[in-house]
């Protein structure tokens, strides 16, 4: 049974109650909203992973996407990065190799983490079939099921299917005029199919035979944007929103059919145009779980795309989005390094926590409490301890050591709360 239909039936599993806790939230009100489809549950019945809530009332989860490429296959390399990911607070892992033999490395990497693991099978699929027929667009349905029903039986916890690519929406696509055209992978290899066959896309076709391979495993739906915006001049257009609309009846037909699903968002939106993209998505996929890629809000900052994505990931999650994708300093450049990895898991760290702040979280509320008592009493050990990046923090108060020990070497001996508390403490 799945969580979705669990809750619909009154039913309090396991898992909604460990989330309950660790959310410090009412596990009836948890249920309904499960039940409602407001919150998902990634966790395949085949795996025995990290449980994890998304959605509704709880705080703003955080993705960490690794995996292989053509140009570099090290599968050492990608378990590092998920140890890194896992080390900075990383919710859940995404596996987006496309290089190397895809089977092995998705099997280790699930051996390697108790996270919660995504992946986007026709990633696997496009692979099989350049290597078996030459060509990725003369894929066909049963290999697309059967790659996606083999990812279920691995314990795949949530699969991006882009579903929600169609003739018509690809007929959109053609007329709107964009400057980057298709910049999701899967999106490309579903658009590049139906234009090169004239057949409509498979997993929109045979939506109904996808969902029984999803709920028979307990497998989240993640409906992927493959019509999402890939510069700020594109965002908001008419493909994207062909796209959404599709993707807001395929919401309530997983739902129906007791899958739990949440929905992908544009990583390309200027600040002006986030709420807006926000308040529209959840009125048209009934407030959906949204998963958002940063959004970027500047395309003129290769290299520090952390930077811009956080920025933009701060104000999604104040609007509504539920679930942050990192990204990382090597956006549109290379294959990111560990390094890179860990600035952009603690850059979206950041967002996150900013944006549960300003919604009002309990959880984040807390911390920032605990922060600032930390910084009352001098109590440096727990101000590392609180910090995201514990070691940075030690290090650089330890590079230029104060002579005033519960000062910082900014001020050292003149400090502002040293020099004014102890009048204050006198304050009646």
């Amino acid at each position: 049974m799945t969580q979705i239909k669990s809750a619909k039936s009154g039913e309090h599993t396991e898992e909604m109650k460990i989330i309950a806790k660790n959310e410090k939230i009412d596990i009836e009100k948890l249920r309904r909203y499960i039940a409602n489809g407001w919150v998902v549950i990634p966790k395949n019945v085949n795996r025995d992973c990290k449980v994890v809530g998304i959605g509704k009332r709880l705080r703003t989860k955080v993705n960490t996407n690794i995996g292989t490429s053509p140009d570099l296959v090290d599968i050492n390399l990608e378990i590092e990065k998920v140890r890194v990911a896992e080390k900075y607070g990383s919710d859940t892992i995404m596996d987006l190799s496309v290089g190397g033999d895809l089977d092995k490395i998705r099997k280790t990497i699930l051996k390697s983490t108790s996270l919660p693991l995504g992946t986007v099978p026709i990633y696997e699929v496009a692979k099989i079939a350049k290597e078996k027929y030459g060509k990725v667009v003369d894929m066909n349905e049963d290999l697309i099921f059967n790659v996606i029903e083999k990812q279920a039986k691995q314990g795949v916890d949530f699969m991006t299917l882009h579903c929600g690519i169609n003739k018509i929406s690809v007929e959109r696509l053609k007329k709107s005029g964009r400057i980057l055209g298709v910049v999701s992978r899967g999106g490309a290899f579903l658009v590049a199919y139906i234009l090169h066959t004239g057949e409509e896309n498979p997993l929109y076709k045979n939506y109904d035979y996808l969902l029984e391979i999803l709920r028979e495993y307990d497998v989240t739906i993640s409906l992927g944007d493959g019509l999402r915006p890939g510069c700020l001049l594109d965002n908001t257009d008419r493909a994207q929103i062909e796209e959404l609309l599709i993707l807001g009846e395929l919401v309530e037909r997983a739902r129906d059919n007791n899958v739990q699903v949440m929905v992908e968002g544009p990583g390309h939106v200027p600040i002006n145009l986030i709420e807006t993209n926000i308040r529209l998505q959840k009125n048209v996929c009934k407030e959906a779980p949204f998963y958002v890629l940063g959004p970027v809000v500047t395309d003129i900052a290769p290299g520090y795309d952390h930077i811009t994505s956080a920025i933009g990931g701060a104000l999604a999650g104040y609007f509504g989005a539920d679930f942050l994708c990192y990204v990382t300093p090597a956006e549109h450049l290379r294959l990111p390094t560990v390094e890179d990895v860990k600035e952009g898991v603690i850059a979206t760290k950041i967002a996150a926590q900013a944006a549960d702040v300003a919604k009002g979280n309990k959880l984040a509320l807390e911390l920032e409490k605990e922060m600032a008592y930390a910084r009352k009493t001098h109590d440096w050990e727990k101000i590392y301890k609180l910090a995201i990046d514990k070691e940075k923090a030690k290090k650089m108060r330890e590079e230029i050591p104060p002579k005033e020990n519960k000062a910082c070497s900014i001020c050292g001996e003149f400090c502002a709360l040293l020099i004014v508390e102890k009048f204050l403490d006198k304050v009646d």
